[in-house]
């Protein structure tokens, strides 16, 4: 089925304008075509068919990096929505006799666009096309085709692309760790990849980049394309009153973040071979200090409509909220691990959660626990929990069943408070959800010292962070001249 074109603008009528907005969901997620990012659809659509309206449509826009891969993303996306639909028997209680699945697919669409997030040029133009103009699926596909249609605005953005950066593992330093740490230990904070020193996207002809300033490609394929992305879909992010429900910018980090792998001089790790370790620590800085005091004056002009996102920010005051999750240790191909090794990888991370980790959901589908949670709260219930101070990570037992748990980060805690031995042990949460369950070893109890120090370095990572979104804007702005 193609949306014919309206009269107005030259877009097409789109089939979730059927009904009101308040029966919308959009989402945008990044590296969808596979893995987490697949998985994070797939559990999207699942938890929405289960619980909302049964006249409510979700709208997934997933990114690939060619149309070929959004192509499969569509194709698989679509799959499940039929397989859930047809088989989920609580969809079926609640709609009653009558049912149809067919019914229930229908108010499923799929919009996948093409997002190298190291092209600069092209993250700006795929956000002006998004917040200005219309949008289309690649050719190709067969059934509901979206040509020429319009995205009025993003409930949530989630982050999830990333590049690795490794060439392989240290195979004996990895049976030292998993004999003196212990198989949790070692297999939730591996330290026996081998890491590639990053490569400079300003030394690629492909991307036509000046010799200054230096552009790392792990750290622009995890943040730095995220962040440029985020603040040019402000005029889809932003509200016009505190009444409507905040639009949401939704981090993906890993577990793997700790302190000692990111140097605040060198924030996109040219000094040393641990950029995407490195990236994901910035991530877990620049996302829960947001709403300090004294990152305000750089998080806030990068929240506010400009002259570079357009959109007017007098029309639409209210900002976007930042969250930040982790997927836990998911057995994902971006692991360096040779494909004839794969299964002994893979069956590490079972048995670590088999004997007790919180951390090992294995798949990408219960990986995404954490991402979808934040997607479908109500906001009251996100504010209630200041769900922006806490890194979510997806946690799954042995059972198969997955959940979010709250997060350590070094520096900050689980909430950014200060905590001691008998606050840890107090904790009302129970069995795996314990705060004492899943900690790295060694990690110290965070400190009102502690907190200050990672403010301050809050603070100094967003003006970085900003200082260098001015400048390539100011570049690719004298492009275009």
């Amino acid at each position: 089925m193609v949306m014919e074109a309206s009269a107005a603008g030259g877009a097409a009528v789109a089939p979730w304008e059927l009904v009101g907005p308040e029966e919308q969901l959009f989402v945008l997620i990044t590296g969808a075509n596979s893995g987490i990012g697949l998985g994070t659809g797939q559990r999207l659509i699942d938890e929405f068919l289960a619980t909302r309206s049964l006249k409510a449509h979700l709208i997934l826009i997933p990114t690939t990096r060619s149309a070929s891969k959004s192509l499969a993303a569509i194709q698989a996306l679509r799959a499940h929505a039929e397989l859930a639909a047809k088989t989920s028997t609580s969809l079926r209680s609640r709609a009653g006799e009558g049912y149809r699945w067919e019914d229930a697919t229908r108010r499923i669409h799929v919009l996948s666009l093409s997002l190298d997030l190291c092209d600069l040029p092209g993250v700006y133009a795929f956000a002006a096309r998004l917040v200005g103009g219309t949008v289309s699926n690649p050719e190709g596909l067969e059934g509901e085709y979206l040509r020429n249609v319009r995205i009025p605005r993003l409930d949530t953005v989630i982050f999830n692309a990333a590049y690795g950066g490794w060439s392989g593992c240290n195979y004996p330093l990895a049976c030292w760790k998993i004999l003196s740490q212990g198989l949790v230990q070692a297999v939730t904070y591996p330290t026996f990849k081998n890491s590639l020193a990053t490569c400079i996207l300003n030394e690629q002809q492909s991307y036509g980049y000046p010799e200054k300033p230096l552009l790392g490609e792990v750290f622009c394929a995890c943040v730095f394309g995220h962040y440029i992305l985020a603040h040019q879909l402000l005029p889809l992010l932003s509200r016009r009153s505190t009444s409507e429900s905040r639009g949401r910018i939704v981090w993906s980090s890993s577990i793997e973040a700790i302190r000692e792998v990111y140097n605040p001089d060198d924030m996109q790790c040219f000094l040393k071979p641990a950029a995407y370790e490195s990236a994901k620590r910035l991530t877990d800085i620049i996302a829960l200090t947001y709403s300090l005091p004294s990152v305000r004056p750089f998080s806030g002009p990068f929240l506010s409509m400009d002259e570079e996102s357009g959109g007017d920010a007098a029309e639409k005051p209210v900002p976007p909220k930042m969250y930040v999750t982790h997927p836990g240790v998911v057995a994902s191909t971006l692991f360096p691990v040779p494909w004839f090794l794969f299964w002994a990888y893979e069956l590490a991370l079972v048995i670590a959660r088999w004997i007790g980790s919180p951390w090992h959901p294995v798949d990408g589908y219960r990986g995404a626990a954490s991402a979808a949670w934040l997607t479908l709260q109500d906001q009251a219930a996100l504010d209630e929990v200041q769900a922006d101070r806490v890194k979510w990570g997806s946690s799954c037992n042995r059972h198969l069943e997955s959940t979010v748990k709250k997060t350590e980060v070094e520096g900050w805690g689980w909430e950014g408070k200060p905590e001691t031995d008998e606050t840890i042990a107090a904790d009302t949460a129970k069995g795996l959800l314990h705060k004492s369950v899943g900690r790295r070893l060694g990690t110290k109890n965070v400190t009102k010292e502690m907190l200050i120090e990672f403010e301050v370095e809050g603070a100094r990572a967003w003006q970085g962070m900003e200082r260098l979104r001015h400048q390539w804007a100011k570049i690719i702005k004298l492009d275009k001249n």
